[in-house]
């Protein structure tokens, strides 16, 4: 038993591992941005510095998975553009923007139907067929949602719509690159065109920052510089890899399904950090989602 310890922790024990710590490292990242919230900062300037300490990681990681392979081209060039302003700019700021006016375990659920945008975006655009049993998972995970949801209007107040919806569109935005991103990772590798499609996103979120703010916002507190560096490093970037280290060694269904401890990992987090409520009906609402969403990812 003792020496297969060794192995196991090298192969799918590794990747298991590594699978269920990138789930709960990204979900950490709204964590992070609640409490950076607490000091004042606005969404533009908390993203701007999320993207600036994360962008020479991700230059490094497109170096690093490019190296020995073909420059690319004009049409990878437009694609990445496109994949990194859908996939990882406009997703992440409509998330951040959420943030400022809902609970971090609600935005962790609505980014969680993720799966469910993409089957449905699959239907709209490329005629993909539903089955029963997807529609009865459709009707699960947004059942759950909409009572955790239900609860947040006690809790966050009137505008938790419109939180709700942010979080809904960072969700749509992050499904729409998903679904259109399939051909350039066959053709650049997952690691390659992460790394430039976020360092897209990184310098568009700098670049908002200076269009839209005065020089003078970018003075904050020592905190919100910390928790900003923190959250680039250990919740942007660290998630990607082992995320993409995991699929290597378990695959892409059993890295999806281990990352089912994410919301529930968000939400102990927020109970626990930021004294968000917990009570029978989120609990309800989060297990209802986690079912469908695993449910749709049986059903395929």
């Amino acid at each position: 038993m003792s020496a297969a310890a060794p192995g196991a922790l090298r192969g799918p024990g590794l990747g298991l591992l590594l699978a269920g710590a990138g789930s709960i490292a990204f979900s950490g990242k709204a964590i992070i941005v609640k409490l950076a919230y607490r000091h004042g900062v606005d969404a533009v300037t908390l993203i701007m510095y999320r993207m600036l300490f994360a962008l020479p990681l991700f230059l490094a990681l497109a170096w690093w998975a490019g190296r020995g392979k073909p420059a690319l081209t004009r049409r990878d060039l437009f694609a990445v553009a496109g994949l990194g302003f859908s996939g990882y700019y406009l997703a992440s700021y409509l998330d951040f923007a959420g943030l400022q006016y809902i609970s971090a375990s609600l935005e962790r659920l609505i980014l969680y139907l993720n799966p469910t945008l993409v089957l449905l975006l699959g239907v709209l655009f490329f005629g993909q067929r539903v089955r029963p049993r997807q529609l009865l998972a459709l009707a699960i995970s947004y059942a759950g949602v909409l009572l955790v949801f239900g609860h947040e209007l006690e809790f966050s107040g009137a505008h938790a719509g419109l939180g709700a919806a942010l979080v809904f569109g960072s969700a749509v935005s992050y499904a729409v690159y998903l679904a259109a991103s399939g051909n350039e990772v066959k053709r650049l590798g997952a690691l390659r065109l992460t790394g430039w499609a976020t360092s897209v996103a990184c310098g568009l979120c700098i670049a908002q920052f200076l269009l839209l703010r005065p020089l003078s916002a970018a003075v904050v507190a020592p905190e919100v510089l910390w928790l900003s560096l923190l959250n680039a490093t250990l919740c942007t970037f660290a998630p990607v890899l082992m995320v993409m280290l995991a699929i290597e060694r378990v695959g892409a269904t059993v890295t999806a399904q281990t990352g089912m401890i994410g919301p529930v990992s968000t939400l102990l987090l927020g109970v626990l950090i930021l004294g968000e409520p917990f009570n029978a009906w989120i609990a309800a609402g989060t297990m209802a989602v986690l079912a469908g969403v695993w449910l749709l990812a049986h059903s395929r």
